[in-house]
């Protein structure tokens, strides 16, 4: 039982979080093809930072921020991969939306522009969806 507590204690350090939501949010970047600007941009970081961030040996610290921005980024690619099918999970981020969230302009710009704030009400509109609500 100590092994299993020792793991789940090493688990929970900041530089493996960081490291495993990075990866995430690497291969979300990816599957939706952000730019370097875009991902950069949507992760609060200059483009540079995010270019380093992408590499497995990334030892830089994120900010609460920045990692809750990860985290809602990726929980709004789950969700669009449950709500909706290919290739419109993929593109609905990055596609003009007339929803009453972003007033004809891309998720992805307006997840930018808005910073944590919109990202997180991105990411409660696309659960309310999926919900019914």
């Amino acid at each position: 039982m100590e092994d299993a507590m020792y793991v789940a204690e090493k688990i929970r350090e900041p530089a493996q979080i960081n490291a495993v939501a990075l990866k995430a949010y690497a291969r979300v970047a990816d599957a939706w093809g952000l730019s370097l600007k875009e991902a950069a941009g949507l992760a609060d970081m200059s483009e540079s930072t995010w270019k380093r961030a992408k590499k497995p040996d990334f030892a830089g610290e994120l900010t609460k921020d920045q990692l809750l921005r990860l985290s809602a980024v990726i929980g709004i690619f789950k969700s669009l991969e449950l709500y909706f099918s290919e290739p419109l999970a993929r593109s609905w981020f990055t596609r003009p939306n007339t929803g009453p969230l972003f007033g004809g302009g891309r998720p992805v710009d307006t997840a930018i522009d808005g910073g944590l704030p919109q990202i997180l009400a991105v990411r409660t509109y696309l659960d309310a969806l999926r919900g019914g609500a």
